[in-house]
């Protein structure tokens, strides 16, 4: 496969999980953090890494919007539960969270 054709099925494959976890909303991020060690947020960060590592101009906020399909200020007052403190303890346990380069 080219690089060309591997890049397009590469963004396909991000552009349908952002789909689903807009789709999604009734999932909480700090689940998905406790399950996976990542989530919206994360994917945030990793789309605002890839903007800066190719000199694009892009703000956290902005990246946010692309990963929600809303400003987060908006997702967060419709969708965003409070977390129980079973959620906060698992959340506390750092070791399987992604770790995002690119961000200084």
């Amino acid at each position: 496969m080219d690089d060309k054709t591997r890049t397009e099925l590469e963004a396909a494959a991000f552009r349908g999980l952002v789909q689903h976890l807009q789709n999604r909303s009734d999932v909480q991020n700090i689940d998905i953090m406790n399950l996976a060690g990542f989530c919206r947020n994360c994917l945030a960060k990793w789309y605002k890494a890839a903007a800066n590592e190719h000199d694009v101009e892009l703000s956290m906020d902005d990246a946010k919007e692309v990963i929600y399909g809303m400003p987060y200020s908006e997702y967060k007052g419709k969708y965003q539960e409070k977390a129980s403190d079973e959620q906060l303890a698992k959340f506390a346990d750092t070791s399987g969270h992604a770790v995002i380069k690119g961000l200084e």
